[in-house]
């Protein structure tokens, strides 16, 4: 797909988990999904993020953070929102193609950081992300040295900016 510039909002795997499990910042990646389907902007993200968010649902069964029931709910949830979303035009899933890995590379090696991030933070790139949400307080501060438009939930700046968005 090609980028979906100014309207979009990149989700990394941490803001993504949060909309299926309850944790801080889980009011904020609620909201966001519900301006996507308000049509106030397109949801972004890598067809990467759709196996880690795979991943940490899993590990929060595996840990009991999530019930057995309470896991299948969440990954039926997330896979059939992404599908519907996709569909509907409301959400991008970006494929890892050659030049968003190769800047990946050139990111993990600048930054110091993992393939997994560093490959979030390419597809945001190519995305022309308007703004990247995440969960993590290093792929934050990365982010911003990118120039991204980066907010982290579940701070209590990024509580105000979701509510003065939705007029609460």
């Amino acid at each position: 797909m090609t980028g979906t510039g100014e309207r979009s909002t990149y989700l990394d795997s941490s803001a993504i988990v949060k909309r299926y499990v309850a944790e801080e910042g889980s009011d904020q990646a609620k909201e966001e999904f519900r301006r996507a389907y308000a049509g106030e902007h397109v949801l972004a993200y890598s067809v990467w993020n759709i196996g880690e968010v795979l991943g940490a649902l899993d590990r929060a069964r595996s840990v009991k953070r999530l019930a057995e029931d309470d896991y299948r709910l969440a990954r039926g949830r997330f896979i059939g929102e992404t599908r519907r979303m996709v569909r509907h035009r409301m959400a991008s899933v970006f494929a890892l193609k050659i030049d968003i890995i190769d800047e990946s590379w050139k990111i993990l090696e600048s930054a110091h950081i993992c393939q997994a991030d560093a490959l979030q933070l390419a597809t945001a790139k190519a995305a022309e992300a308007a703004r990247f949400l995440t969960g993590d307080e290093r792929l934050h501060a990365e982010a911003l040295k990118l120039g991204l438009n980066s907010a982290l939930l579940g701070t209590r700046r990024e509580r105000q900016r979701s509510r003065s968005k939705s007029g609460g």
